[in-house]
């Protein structure tokens, strides 16, 4: 039964840290079109600190945890699925530390990339849950 509770907090944690992976890049596109020291920029980085910090770091982390239980009790460390899906996890994961390193860059008023870069890279962490999605329901190896 504690394995079927592990399993709900996992996919809770992951719909939390999904939504800030997908949020925090059209909030950086937002923040892109407003001037350094304006009330609205400030406003953007407060949004995002608190995004990343107080949803995105404790989903993160509480998706692993919990997952690396499922993989132990669960025995799928010998699926070649789950190495699949591990590997887009990790990317995932990689993706929400360049989300920190442009949240800082926003913090510090740098502004080394358009928002029609933010635009684009919106789409990344979206791919990659649609294969984790596949991986963990269809088991296709």
């Amino acid at each position: 039964m504690l394995y079927l509770w592990i399993k709900a907090l996992h996919i809770v944690a992951l719909i939390s840290w999904m939504a800030t992976l997908l949020y925090l890049p059209r909030l950086f596109v937002y923040h892109c079109g407003a001037p350094v020291g304006a009330q609205q920029s400030e406003t953007f980085k407060l949004m995002e600190r608190r995004l990343l910090r107080q949803i995105g770091n404790p989903a993160m982390i509480v998706t692993w945890l919990a997952g690396l239980y499922l993989l132990y009790e669960g025995g799928w460390i010998v699926a070649g699925w789950m190495h699949a899906k591990l590997l887009l996890v990790l990317g995932l994961s990689a993706f929400h530390g360049l989300q920190a390193k442009w949240l800082r860059e926003f913090a510090d008023d740098r502004r080394d990339r358009s928002a029609r870069f933010f635009r684009m890279v919106n789409e990344i962490p979206a791919l990659l849950m649609v294969g984790i999605v596949v991986l963990v329901v269809v088991k296709p190896f």
